[in-house]
This record gives C-alpha cells, structure tokens and sequence, in this order.
C-alpha cells in the first residue's frame, strides 16, 4: 500500500499494488478504482508513429488503414450515438488517428481533429480535414476554438495528466456541450478476472485504468456530469482481434490480409463509453 495523489479523487488516497507487467508497476486507487502504471523512460511522440498503426508496435494496430471500411463502419455507429446528445454544431476529436470518424461525422458537424503522430495527421490533411498535429494544449485548442462536441475513443487512457486534458476540454467546450470517451472498465467482471493478463492491460502504452466511478469523481470536480455510461457492442476488424490475440498468447505468425476487411461485433463488456455534459449558465 502506499499513499499518493489519485487524479480521479483529488487528493492523497491509499492505492493497492496489483501487479507488475511490461517492466510497470500497475497501482489501484482503494477509493475510486482507478488503476494507474507507474512508468519511466516512456516517450509518446517516438511510440505513436505511423508504425503503431501499421503492426509495427507489439500493442497497436495490425493495420489501420486496411480497416478503414470496417472502422467507418462503426464509426459511423459512433456518430449516430452522438447525435442523439447534440444535433450539430462543431465538433473536436482528440486522437483522430486518420481521420474516419471525422469522415462520418461530417453528416452533422463541422469537424476538427488533434492528432499525435505525424503520418496519420497529415494524411487526414490530405483527405481535406482539419486536423492540428501535436497533443490537446492550449496552443491547439486555442487554434480549434469553442466547441460543442469533443470525442476522446480509446485516448484517455493514454494521457499522462487526464484530470488536466479533460479541464483544457471543459475549457473549450460551449455551456450544454459533451464531451464522449470511451476506454476500458477496469471494474469490469472480464478486467477483474483475467488481471495481468487483461487485453487491455498494456503499460506503457496504457497509463490509466478507469472505472464508472473514477469518471464520476472526476467530471464532478470539473464540474461536468456523468449523463450516460454503457458498455456497447463494437465492430472490431477481424485483424486486430488476431492481433491482439497473437500478442497475449505469444503465438508468431504474418497476419492474414482479408482479415481487415472483416468486421466482428464483439462485447465483452470491459469496455464503456462515458457522456460528460457541461451545465448550461
């Protein structure tokens, strides 16, 4: 046990020790549940590169852009949920990779995106989005504007300050405005069971491990409320399943082309999508 200051709570609570992965000590907030890695050495700008998208990077994706069909698919999904919250408007996605989610999107909003890695960035400025290179810092946000919608999917987790990201949204995000994020459920059953050996257990590449009510706290202090958290099904190309698969269970092996024009609904309820609404004045 040992006593440091939890993002989610706000102050010092006691954090457990779970386990050990990937050279990381992996900690767990004995209040909120949220668990954090306990990294060093770890540089984003160097891992998020087109290589995490193209099978290079033990815990990215098998091929991103092979997948586009697949991943607009559900995208497409995404963008239909989102706007049952807000019916149009601007709209800001943090981690936009190359850009499919803003593609879908552009039936109801006025997109922007920030992303880290370079390649993907400027190939989503070749397709005509707007999309800022870097992180969501002031410079960028400031470029961006006001906003009514900002989307993280499967960002948060691997931000070293997210209390800090999320108040920088809040900052941005116009009076009735959501911001929608989803990432793992580290209360889950499936979390809970499989421990280390969660598939979403990969330091350094994943810092935080949220929970529902890490999320609650967390917006609470920010002033924003939890207006919906569920756990739905996600079409999930066939090659990152056989990807991530080969890297749990150590198998080798050069992946199979068709398997990335092959969409897989799959829930195993260890993943949430959280719906923060900032309050009107």
């Amino acid at each position: 046990m040992i006593s440091q200051a939890c993002p989610a709570c706000r102050h010092i609570t006691t954090h457990s020790f779970r386990y050990r992965t990937n050279g990381c000590d992996i900690y767990r907030c004995e209040s909120c549940g949220l668990g954090r890695a306990e990294t060093s050495g770890f540089d984003p700008r160097a891992y998020y590169t087109g290589g995490y998208f193209s099978g290079q990077c033990r815990d990215g994706y098998s091929d991103y852009r092979a997948a586009e069909p697949i991943l607009r698919r559900e995208f497409a999904r995404s963008v239909e949920f989102v706007h049952r919250f807000c019916r149009g408007g601007k709209l800001l996605d943090l981690g936009c990779a190359y850009g499919f989610f803003l593609k879908e999107a552009q039936r109801y909003f006025d997109g922007s995106g920030i992303e880290l890695a370079e390649e993907a960035a400027e190939h989503c400025r070749r397709s005509g989005l707007n999309v800022l290179s870097g992180v969501a810092d002031e410079a960028n946000m400031r470029r961006v504007g006001h906003v009514d919608v900002i989307t993280l999917f499967d960002v948060i987790e691997h931000l070293p300050h997210p209390h800090e990201t999320l108040a920088l949204c809040d900052r941005y995000l116009k009076p009735g405005g959501i911001i929608v994020i989803t990432t793992g459920d580290f209360a889950s059953p499936v979390a809970r069971f499989a421990g280390v050996n969660w598939r979403l257990m990969t330091p350094p590449q994943h810092l935080w491990f949220f929970t529902k009510e890490s999320f609650r706290r967390m917006s609470a202090s920010l002033g924003l409320s939890l207006e919906r958290c569920d756990h739905p099904v996600k079409i999930v190309p066939l090659s990152l399943i056989f990807f991530q698969l080969r890297r749990m269970l150590r198998f080798r092996g050069a992946p199979i082309a068709v398997a990335s024009r092959i969409g897989v609904p799959v829930n195993l309820f260890d993943a949430m999508r959280i719906v923060l609404r900032k309050p009107m004045p």
